[in-house]
């Protein structure tokens, strides 16, 4: 038996549209009023939107997370040609890279 994808079933716009279907003809099966019809379907695509929302935004961000992991990963060992011809490993933000102001510094800038 196969597993169900609830993350791609609570995302499904067709999904929630049977949802809704469903509840509406139970609603009018048991006599409720057009209103209340109205009010049970606006409740579920309320609901619904507000779920495929949080799902939707969670998988965007995962996949960010991981792209930005793989990126940090694979610059970490970059090597990187200067103007003088020659290689050196590039790496972000390490002491050597920052710019520190010291009075040399600021002489030599002016």
């Amino acid at each position: 038996m196969k597993k169900i994808d609830w993350k791609s079933k609570l995302t499904s716009r067709k999904f929630w549209a049977a949802i809704v279907s469903a509840a509406a003809s139970i609603a009018v099966a048991f006599g409720a009023g057009d209103g209340t019809v109205a009010q049970i379907t606006a409740i579920i695509m309320a609901g619904a939107t507000v779920i495929a929302y949080i799902i939707g935004e969670g998988l965007v961000d995962a996949s960010r997370n991981k792209a930005s992991a793989e990126e940090t990963t694979e610059g970490d060992a970059e090597q990187k040609e200067g103007d003088d011809g020659k290689t050196t490993n590039e790496t972000s933000d390490t002491p050597s890279e920052v710019a520190i102001d010291t009075p040399e510094n600021k002489q030599n800038s002016d």
